[in-house]
């Protein structure tokens, strides 16, 4: 392993796009099929082997769980040739494995790469977050502040009315007090039912998506990924971890987190440059999905960087027999 000095991004960025396409590729033979859980393997097993051709010595920080739950691409797992630059990885192989099964909109591959040490080792637990794209001054939303605050806080800040604010939730019952709240002040919801990273990722692009923020409780790993996105294509997003028992206090305190209560920022979950790359699976508002025709297969990856802020849309198309 070398110095982290050493991380190249704009060399490995290349690469992480390949480890995304091949995961979204061999997860879409699965789409609508019904598998949840073929579709996740699918995608693991194609990240792991193109993972595994990069000259890096990779470690998974944010994976499918801990070594005895997940045979593969579970934190802790050494990937890369071991012949490159020390780094963390964070990755969900196939973040919507039911969106995928069910062949509903926005599956993605999803996969973030920095300097060893950048990322939050998160445990597998639940965070509270919040989110808003770029533009605005820091703290105009907090997690302090009560939904209904926060619609009220962002719609003066872009100088419009809460009706004209869109906020993006996932649909579980314990929302159901938050969205109740959030639709008193006249604003609109967009429930989602899985992919609460491309949730936070809608937030960063309102233009193209019409989502103004990301709210609620999900898991998280998923919040270190999203806030690697949000390193790379602008905006805030703010982070509490959430504890339902002695177990999952261990597992933080296992991962070296000793403040229960802190809020974590964007640059606290990822605190060095990072490169991030998603790949769509099934069609969704960001990106399109895995396309098959006679003799070819096309996937559209965005692939990001947070030294340039550079965002690039490729396209990908390979032949099939």
């Amino acid at each position: 392993m070398t110095d982290t000095a050493d991380f190249a991004d704009r060399m490995l960025s290349l690469g992480l796009a390949r480890v995304s396409e091949a995961a979204a590729i061999a997860s879409a033979k699965l789409i609508g099929r019904g598998d949840e859980k073929a579709a996740d393997q699918a995608a693991v097993n194609a990240m792991r082997e193109q993972l595994n051709m990069l000259d890096i010595a990779g470690v998974v920080v944010i994976g499918e769980g801990e070594r005895d739950e997940a045979p593969m691409l579970f934190i802790g797992e050494e990937v890369g040739t071991g012949n490159g630059p020390g780094v963390d990885i964070a990755l969900d192989p196939l973040e919507g494995t039911t969106l995928t099964a069910k062949d509903m909109p926005n599956a993605l591959t999803v996969i973030a790469m920095g300097p060893r040490g950048s990322m939050l080792h998160a445990p597998d637990v639940y965070m509270d977050k919040l989110a808003i794209g770029p533009g605005f001054r820091t703290g105009v939303v907090t997690l302090d502040m009560s939904p209904s605050e926060r619609v009220s806080a962002l719609a003066a800040a872009k100088g419009c009315s809460t009706n004209d604010i869109t906020v993006c939730v996932l649909e579980r019952p314990r929302h159901e007090e938050m969205i109740a709240e959030i639709r008193s002040t006249g604003a609109a919801i967009r429930l989602i039912t899985d992919g609460d990273v491309a949730g936070v990722m809608h937030a960063a692009e309102p233009a193209q998506t019409g989502i103004d923020m990301y709210m609620g409780s999900g898991g998280a790993p998923e919040g270190v990924l999203a806030a690697a996105a949000l390193k790379c294509m602008g905006g805030q997003i703010f982070g509490r971890l959430m504890f339902r028992n002695d177990d999952e206090r261990g597992r933080a305190k296992k991962a070296g987190i000793t403040n229960f209560d802190r809020v974590y920022t964007r640059d606290d979950m990822v605190t060095g440059d990072v490169i991030f790359a998603a790949t769509g699976v099934t069609d969704g508002s960001l990106v399109p999905g895995i396309k098959r025709e006679v003799s070819f297969v096309t996937a559209e990856t965005i692939l990001m960087r947070s030294k340039t802020g550079s965002v690039r849309r490729m396209i990908y198309r390979n032949p099939i027999s």
